[in-house]
């Protein structure tokens, strides 16, 4: 069973650990606003297990092979090529082998409160009592208080924490997913882990100690490690998970929010342009022609995007970073620019794409940017490339495009199939 939540450009697929329900997974304090958050740079991905949750039942454990088919699966039935794939706690062990395994369908791995193996400095008596404790406990709410930091609880949270661990699994269930995550040992394919990884733990963690977090660190070569003070080992099932997210985005899009959750948000069409080969123009006219020269291109800048109706927000050297209330007016602005330019000697390169925009003061921000920088990467001299989100808000608007493919923008998952406007 999964869902999707949001339609941001990068693929953030959730892998829980042995105790989730994707719908009273909602009934917890603080996990509506932390989805909704992740969701403003990303499409959220989260699926139950075998076994688990709104899944079916099976009969036995999946093994951790089976259970790393399964998030194939996933991603396959959503069309996702490429995803960040965020593991929790037992979902950090299938998280790591399927990074191992499918490099290419993972462009960042974020592991919560991992681990390399289960319980294994616990004998075999002593992970036994452990069990049956937990067992004779299960549903009364006592092991989902020690995931999401309630030393007591009140009657209502108990309920709640109760109702969710036995609408996710048996008893039985839970005891047997133990015994096989004990079984469990990464650690031979942790120098095959080639991904970027974030590891994230908490010092205070009552159920995965923060010692094994720091043990996952060391082993993977490369990997960025963050401990925070006082939060539970369910990092993302607090209201005080913010500041969690935060460190997630800035790890997956170069990008850390600073703006308050207030910001003036609004949906844009992002044009970038860059003068092609500028660097050996600036060389061919000498500093004081290629100044001049570059004078009259912003001046021109200025003048087709105000005409447009757009907003210049800055020049970049030797390109621009606009923004249209329409797609419309920003192709268009983008050829007639492009025609303007040729017309003084410098080819121009452009790409486009509608989305949601942080307004911060006279810049912008947010993803839609990043990604309309990384489509005019992809065009060439004279051609204005745009998004398909874009094509498709100016339908039948009387403009025309190319087909150019698929595309890996560089820190965006997924193929982007972009196109080339016409004159």
């Amino acid at each position: 069973m999964l869902t999707v939540i949001g339609d941001g450009p990068i693929d953030l697929l959730i892998v829980p650990g042995a105790i989730s329900h994707l719908e009273l997974v909602h009934e917890l304090p603080g996990v509506n606003s932390n989805v909704q958050r992740l969701a403003r740079f990303a499409r959220i991905i989260s699926f139950d297990k075998r076994g688990v949750g709104l899944s079916d039942r099976v009969v036995g454990v999946p093994s951790l092979e089976e259970r790393v088919d399964d998030v194939r699966a996933v991603l396959d039935a959503v069309g996702s090529r490429k995803t960040v794939l965020l593991g929790f706690s037992e979902g950090c062990p299938m998280s790591l082998l399927f990074s191992a395994t499918y490099p290419d369908r993972v462009s960042h791995l974020v592991l919560v409160g991992g681990f390399i193996r289960a319980d294994y400095s616990v004998s075999e008596p002593q992970f036994e009592a452990i069990a049956e404790k937990i067992v004779a406990g299960w549903g009364s709410g006592q092991m989902m208080k020690r995931v999401v930091g309630i030393s007591e609880g009140t009657k209502e949270q108990l309920a709640t924490l109760g109702k969710f661990e036995r609408m996710s699994c048996s008893p039985g269930a839970f005891k047997a997913v133990m015994v096989m995550n004990r079984r469990i040992n990464v650690e031979p394919i942790l120098q095959s882990v080639r991904v970027p990884t974030l590891l994230l733990h908490s010092k205070i963690d009552a159920v995965v100690p923060v010692s094994e977090g720091r043990k996952l660190a060391d082993a993977i070569v490369g990997a960025k490690y963050i401990e925070y003070e006082d939060l539970p080992h369910g990092l993302l099932l607090t209201p005080r998970g913010e500041e969690v997210i935060n460190d997630i985005e800035e790890f997956v899009t170069g990008h850390r929010p600073d703006a308050p959750d207030d910001v003036d948000r609004v949906l844009a069409t992002v044009l970038f342009t860059d003068i092609v080969n500028s660097t050996t123009k600036a060389i061919e006219l000498g500093d004081r022609r290629w100044r001049d020269l570059l004078d009259t291109h912003d001046r021109l800048a200025t003048q087709v995007v105000e005409k447009h109706r757009g907003k210049m927000v800055k020049t970049t050297g030797d390109g621009i970073l606009a923004m249209f209330d329409g797609p419309g007016r920003g192709v268009r602005c983008a050829l007639a620019l492009g025609e303007a330019a040729r017309q003084i000697g410098l080819p121009l390169r452009a790409g486009l794409h509608t989305g949601e925009v942080e307004m911060r003061g006279n810049d912008v921000g947010g993803i839609a940017v990043h990604v309309a920088a990384r489509i005019m990467g992809q065009s060439g001299a004279n051609e204005v490339f745009v998004s398909r989100v874009v094509t498709d808000l100016v339908a039948g608007a009387g403009l025309k495009f190319t087909d150019r493919g698929c595309f890996d923008l560089k820190g965006l998952p997924g193929a982007w199939d972009l196109f080339a406007a016409i004159q």
